[in-house]
């Protein structure tokens, strides 16, 4: 059948289907040899979806998918730096991209690429032939830069959101018709492609320019015109930077494709290839689906052989449509979506609020999702009132129902066991919620379930899952609540608005649940993300709303006496300068140090300064007496304004007391992270730093009390490498730092000094974070040569250590990821890195087995924690690291003691069997210094 009037051609973007199915999947999935293979199968499966759902009166009569071939092209000529900013293709996707391609000619349909074009240029030359020809064209892709191909003819269908792109489409997200979107993007630039632009020019100013000149050239022509002086120099001055970037983003409609379009016919696949091809990929799951269909016999594929194409599924969900979404104003449509929700035994949920600190905010609205599509928003306390004047009316806007009411309908669901409930860091919904009285339980979130799988690999908010596994673009929040001095709280979003956005967040959620859980058990991580992650939920909430008493005047005490220090440093300084300067100023501080007195190393950056970070004092450190004190001026004022300066903000007016907020997800290792204030940055090693502890006190007739791991990460090291030495004396209670010192520089335990075990310390604990001679120089400020010195006897002390590190970067390099002793997954993607960024990623290799078993023994115990101590007047307060701090009753101290050293000391059992024996120190006092 030629091609001519009353036919249809589907092109589909092969490149976005590879990317979508690689990010979308498990990157543990990979055939019996290893061959890692889940982008082949995602790829696959949308091919089946495609072919099964294209068929009646509107079916294709013509079809191609069209492939990226090489990176460079002829934009590469004109211009260098064209997509240099990409970041490179992952290692597991390189092998994949021939196989795709195999999968498409085992489907039987056409597979076209061409070398030095763009798959966009041919897409263009093959839309434009087949508009010239009087058929049909769509292009299947959600790609902005072929949006100009759009009209007479052309339509583009966004595969994700099954949303049909026309010219109006074109002009919602341009501002212009597509014969003028190559205008717009030579003006705005693109980040992504690295196609420059006009600076300071984005779409918005582009589309108002190209509306009111017309066209591009005539817009560059008139420059002289523009009366904003900035804009118009920036054509002028531009205008050849501007004329490249036209001819970056226009497509080549007029290609030497060495093909006919007559070519590209919809064919059936031939059963015994395809069939054969699946067989190959070890997909027995979708061979049998397709084999089914065809009416054929399913291949034999051996039992032993992983099953990627049922592990690899994307599953089953209609488009995003955001216009499908409810707005619930009644008390009986309210009680009909909790009804819905009993029946189904599950709903996703998640709570939109006056502000971020869950212990502060007020509880706006909610939003529910029953099914993918299926989502509310029931708003409750919007609030009348200008935008520009949030005093000009406080009512409540009509139309919504009455908080009380609405809660009594949502907390029996809410508290239901039988009902699971899921967020997106649901954390956050559990503390406001409890605020209301409401326990929510049981939990999923989609948040940590990311974090089980892809820890390493990219972060976990909802924004960055949506636009990777669901290829959505959340609608942003500023977009509500706009920015700056005109920001608004969201109870003043008008509701219409609020509804849409917050129904948008349950349904993404939703969706990403459906995606992640089946994954869970075949990425091997259900018993981390049961374990370790979902059951700190519940426990952390109940950290941070207890909080801890901070005394103000202790505080305000502390920040008098820090700038008295300050005050005779500062002096000090400047006798050894001999000249008063701004000590806080790097400038003044960096000619003091280079220019006057020659010191080495000084580099100055673009603005002429040199360079004055903790990094270069640290290495001169080691030479002048200057930067040393300069140091430790900076770590004075630093805790004066970050600790006894800022934390008294953050005690609470109605609880006398600091709530900080913990992020499970935060560290890739599985350590948390403390913010809002941070606590578990207080440093220890100083004396001043030790000081600020006593400012967290006890309320009356308490005590604190502190439990802190033993040098865990040192025993944990000595059990992962097999260090005989190592475990036998921790074994015996020995000291290991002593025993480090006497073994490396021959020092009888008897005749030990502090300095020299300090030392010995210092190069245990830097050994595990693989610190060079160059860093521990600057710990110890000593001369690089003498720091190298001692690690290099360390390793021939305990050559075992070498050879951890050793496997374990093999490890990571073979397989792109480490793991703890418990099954936490961290991926390495950088391992194979060069540059700067190999030590780093090297470094991050060996120590993250290390410091992600000792994060998942401490959340072992943090989650037995609550059960063990039930029956105690105490209550857990903070996790600092390796340290768990507790406030209990004064005559329940000791049993306190006895019950959480326990459960800390057991906390590995019986999942791993450790050859040393964790060992945990306590103490008690009114305040944490004392405890600790």
């Amino acid at each position: 059948m030629g091609f001519g009037k009353g036919c249809h051609l589907h092109l589909i973007d092969g490149s976005a289907y590879i990317f979508r199915a690689f990010h979308a999947l498990p990157p543990l999935v990979r055939k019996s040899d290893g061959l890692p293979i889940g982008a082949v199968s995602g790829f696959c499966n949308m091919l089946h979806r495609y072919v099964e759902g294209n068929t009646g009166p509107d079916a294709p009569t013509h079809v191609a998918v069209i492939f990226d071939k090489g990176s460079q092209t002829f934009r590469n000529d004109l211009y260098d730096q064209y997509k240099a900013n990409r970041d490179a293709m992952p290692e597991d996707m390189r092998p994949q991209i021939p196989l795709t391609r195999r999968a498409t000619e085992a489907f039987n349909i056409a597979c076209k690429e061409l070398e030095g074009f763009e798959a966009d240029d041919i897409m263009a030359t093959l839309a434009c032939q087949a508009r010239e020809a009087g058929g049909r064209v769509t292009i299947i892709s959600s790609d902005k830069d072929l949006m100009q191909l759009v009209g007479d003819g052309v339509e583009m269908l966004d595969p994700m959101k099954n949303r049909v792109i026309d010219r109006e489409g074109v002009i919602e997200k341009f501002g212009v018709p597509p014969e003028r979107v190559v205008d717009v993007q030579a003006l705005a630039g693109d980040s992504v492609d690295n196609v420059p632009g006009a600076p300071g020019i984005g779409l918005k100013t582009a589309a108002l320019l190209i509306n009111e000149y017309g066209t591009l050239e005539d817009l560059l022509d008139r420059a002289e015109e523009i009366k904003q002086p900035k804009r118009r120099q920036t054509l002028i001055d531009k205008r050849e930077q501007i004329e490249l970037s036209k001819k970056l983003v226009q497509l080549d409609c007029h290609m030497d494709l060495g093909f006919a379009l007559d070519e590209l016919e919809v064919r059936e696949p031939d059963s015994a290839v395809l069939l054969d091809f699946l067989a190959e990929m070890e997909f027995r799951t979708l061979s049998k689906r397709i084999a089914d269909a065809m009416g054929k016999e399913a291949p034999v594929i051996p039992e032993k052989a992983p099953d990627p194409a049922e592990e690899a599924s994307l599953p089953e969900m209609p488009p995003i449509d955001t216009d499908a979404y409810t707005c619930i104003r009644d008390v009986a449509t309210l009680r009909e979506w909790v009804a819905a929700a009993h029946a189904r035994g599950h709903v996703a949920l998640d709570t939109e609020t006056t502000g971020l600190n869950e212990m502060l905010c007020d509880l706006v609205g909610v939003s529910l999702c029953i099914e993918p599509g299926q989502a509310a928003y029931v708003p409750l306390t919007h609030r009348d009132g200008a935008a520009d004047d949030l005093f000009s009316g406080d009512a409540l806007t009509e139309g919504q129902i009455p908080l009380d009411e609405a809660l009594a309908v949502l907390k029996p669901m809410l508290e239901d066991p039988a009902v699971l409930k899921i967020g997106q860091n649901m954390k956050y919904d559990v503390k406001v919620l409890s605020r209301y009285g409401i326990a929510v339980a049981p939990i999923d979130d989609t948040m940590l379930m990311s974090y089980a799988m892809h820890s390493g690999l990219h972060g976990h908010g909802m924004d960055t899952l949506a636009e990777r596994y669901l290829s959505h673009t959340c609608i942003p929040i500023k977009q509500l609540l706009g920015t700056g001095k005109a920001q608004v709280t969201f109870d003043r979003v008008p509701i219409d608005q609020a509804a849409t956005y917050a129904a948008e967040d349950a349904d993404i959620t939703l969706r990403l649940w459906k995606t992640f859980k089946p994954q869970l058990h075949r990425a091997r991580v259900t018993r981390v993300y049961e374990g370790l992650e979902r059951p700190m939920v519940p426990v952390l909430a109940d950290m941070e709303r207890a909080g801890i008493k901070v005394d103000r005047d202790v505080l305000s005490r502390m920040s008098g006496a820090f700038a008295q220090k300050m005050a005779q440093l500062e002096s000090e300084i400047h006798e050894l300068a001999g000249e008063k300067f701004n000590v806080g100023s790097p400038k003044q501080l960096g000619e003091i140090l280079f220019d006057k007195f020659s010191l080495p190393g000084g580099k100055k950056g673009k603005t002429g300064a040199y360079a004055t970070g903790a990094d270069v004092l640290e290495d001169l450190a080691t030479e002048h007496d200057l930067p040393a004190r300069v140091l430790d001026w900076r770590q004075i004022s630093k805790l004066k304004s970050t600790y006894t300066d800022a934390l008294q903000t953050h005690i609470n007016a109605d609880t006398g007391r600091v709530h900080t907020c913990y992020s499970i997800a935060g560290a890739n290792t599985g350590r948390l992270a403390s913010n809002e204030p941070n606590l578990q940055n207080i440093p220890v090693r100083s004396d001043e730093g030790r000081r600020i502890r006593e400012a967290f006190v006890a309320d009356e007739g308490k005590v604190l009390v502190s439990l802190d791991y033993s040098q865990i990460e040192l025993r944990i090291l000595a059990h992962m490498a097999g260090i005989e030495e190592l475990k036998q004396a921790f074994a015996e209670g020995q000291d290991i730092h002593a025993l480090t010192a006497s073994e490396m520089f021959n020092v009888p335990l008897d005749q030990m000094t502090s300095e020299v075990r300090r030392q010995a310390k210092a190069i245990n604990f830097g050994v595990i974070y693989g610190i060079s001679g160059f860093g521990l120089a600057r710990n110890l400020r000593i001369p690089r040569a003498e720091a190298q010195g001692f690690i290099d006897r360390y390793f021939e002390r305990f050559p075992g250590i070498r050879k951890y590190m050793d496997d374990t970067i093999a490890f990571a390099k073979e397989h792109k990821r480490v793991e703890t002793l418990f099954g936490r997954v961290i991926h390495t993607p950088e391992i194979s890195a060069s540059g700067p960024r190999a030590g780093f990623a090297r470094r991050a290799a060996i120590n993250a087995p290390i410091q992600g078993t000792a994060a998942d023994i401490i959340r072992r115990a943090m989650v037995r924690m609550p059960d063990a101590i039930a029956g105690l007047p105490a209550r857990m307060l903070l996790q600092v690291h390796d340290e768990l701090l507790f406030e209990v009753e004064t005559g329940a101290a000791e049993d306190l003691i006895a019950a959480a050293r326990a459960v800390m000391e057991g906390a590995a059992d019986p999942v791993v069997k450790l050859d040393v024996p964790l060992v945990v120190d306590a103490g008690q006092g009114a305040n944490w210094a004392a405890a600790h």
